[in-house]
């Protein structure tokens, strides 16, 4: 049986290991840290909770230190790109305790937070840094931050960039970097346009495919309730009520819907504690950290937390609203079930979702075993109490809604203002200047009126051209 003593790693990896009680690699990680330690490009496919930040954080930390040379001032030497804020901080995490004796140096950029300590830990030059694609193109722009000494490029949760949007300023972050690096993409599944993308970026690259595509980890117990919608709630509050939960994930498909949830259940006396897009970076934190701590039993969320949050003991996820994207039904209960354990999954299904299940059927190819709680008039005496404790959202096609619901409301707003009369940016006309140049909130001033003097090393965030198409991205981070 193969031990990371086998894999030709480091000694102070080896102790980093030790320390945390690991001695034997999953099967990504005894694939892939091979093939990454040789140098080669590298495409893993594995679900989620099979250890891929390991399978590449690793061998990369073994080559920096065998390679040992400070980075470029502003720059870093290897650039790890993830989706969500969460998920950059914990694989940071996974970064400074792997390489914790090795004396390497590992930096978070994303958004939600001030500039102003990003830039002062870029200044020096770092070894690692782990981004999200929004904020590093800020700092690009800015010039706080280039992309000269990369060696090492790794795209993880590709398949959840795409969801997201990402894919152009991805390309745009790739057009910036080194010819000679090494390129490692990872990903939980396998869509055409990821793969489009892996053969523009990877070079020969070796691949490793532990699961097929939208695979659900077979310790799971799954079971789909078929329910009324306006009855969620109150069933929802009813199961956490068990003792068997002792630490659950509740998923909705909106960030209000995600509120509202979490509002009931604080009032039916269930400690609870939503987390989702429209929440500040130091309320996401808290929640998260509360719900670690074991304070709070259940957190609710959207999707941004169907993956790269990683919490030890969470017996239970319920899919309160099913994905409209299939595969993060994988992602959804891939939340439990952690580290060789069991967990149990629940879903809700109402009518206006069968089609939503089926999808999720054929993609995981395999039927749910379901239970039928409709007409049950308990649930429908504590629904109208439900209701006037936290008023249901109005009803949206979960065939038509946005899988990039995690945009928060400010940049959707953003993104999509215009001119307005007599605002900055706008024309004796009231509309915008054509051709984009409406310079929106970042300087704009009306035609005709005397600039506003900037005062100096004013850094406020980058400034965005908002009519040019190719800046249309508008990310979570």
């Amino acid at each position: 049986m193969t031990q990371f003593t086998d894999l030709g790693l480091a000694k102070p990896l080896l102790k980093a290991l030790t320390e945390k009680g690991y001695t034997q690699p999953t099967p990504i990680q005894e694939q892939a840290i091979p093939l990454v330690l040789s140098g080669r490009d590298l495409l893993g496919i594995a679900q989620t909770g099979t250890g891929k930040t390991a399978a590449f954080a690793l061998p990369i930390l073994h080559r920096l230190a065998e390679d040992r040379k400070p980075a470029p001032r502003r720059g870093f030497r290897c650039l790890v790109l993830s989706p969500t804020r969460e998920l950059a901080t914990q694989i940071a995490e996974s970064f400074r305790d792997y390489g914790k004796h090795m004396g390497l140096t590992v930096a978070t950029i994303f958004g939600g937070v001030k500039y102003g300590p990003q830039m002062k830990a870029l200044a020096a030059g770092v070894d690692v840094v782990v981004a999200t694609p929004g904020r590093l193109m800020d700092h690009l722009g800015e010039k706080s931050a280039h992309l000269n000494g990369v060696e090492i490029f790794v795209l993880d949760e590709a398949d959840q960039m795409l969801d997201l949007g990402f894919v152009v300023p991805i390309r745009k972050i790739a057009s910036q970097l080194p010819k000679e690096r090494q390129n490692l993409f990872f990903s939980a599944t396998m869509p055409n346009e990821i793969g489009k993308l892996a053969g523009e970026l990877l070079k020969n690259p070796a691949q490793v495919a532990i699961t097929p595509s939208a695979t659900t980890v077979e310790r799971i117990n799954q079971s789909l309730i078929y329910i009324e919608a306006q009855r969620k709630r109150p069933l929802l509050a009813e199961l956490l009520a068990d003792k068997a939960v002792e630490r659950a994930i509740v998923f909705t498909r909106t960030k209000r819907g995600a509120d509202r949830v979490a509002k009931y259940l604080v009032a039916s006396g269930i400690e609870a504690a939503a987390i989702h897009g429209d929440k500040t970076q130091g309320q996401r934190e808290r929640a998260l950290a509360s719900f670690k701590a074991g304070h709070v039993k259940a957190m609710i969320a959207t999707d941004i937390a169907a993956r790269g949050i990683d919490v030890n003991d969470v017996s239970h996820v319920f899919n309160y609203e099913l994905p409209n994207v299939p595969e993060s039904y994988v992602h959804r209960i891939g939340r439990t079930a952690r580290k060789g354990k069991e967990g149990i999954a629940i879903s809700f299904c109402a009518d206006d979702e069968r089609n939503l299940l089926k999808d999720i059927q054929k993609a995981t190819r395999q039927v749910i075993p379901t239970f039928d709680r409709r007409n049950d008039k308990n649930l429908a005496a504590a629904a109208a109490v439900a209701d006037k404790l936290a008023p249901p959202e109005k009803y949206v096609d979960p065939r038509r809604a946005d899988p990039r619901n995690n945009v928060p409301s400010e940049l959707r707003k953003q993104r999509n203002r215009g001119g307005r009369p007599g605002g900055a940016g706008a024309n004796a006309g009231g509309q915008g200047k054509p051709g984009g140049q409406n310079r929106g909130r970042n300087g704009g001033q009306a035609q005709g009126a005397p600039a506003a003097a900037k005062p100096a090393g004013d850094f406020r965030g980058p400034k965005r051209a908002n009519g040019a198409a190719d800046q249309r991205w508008n990310p979570i981070d």
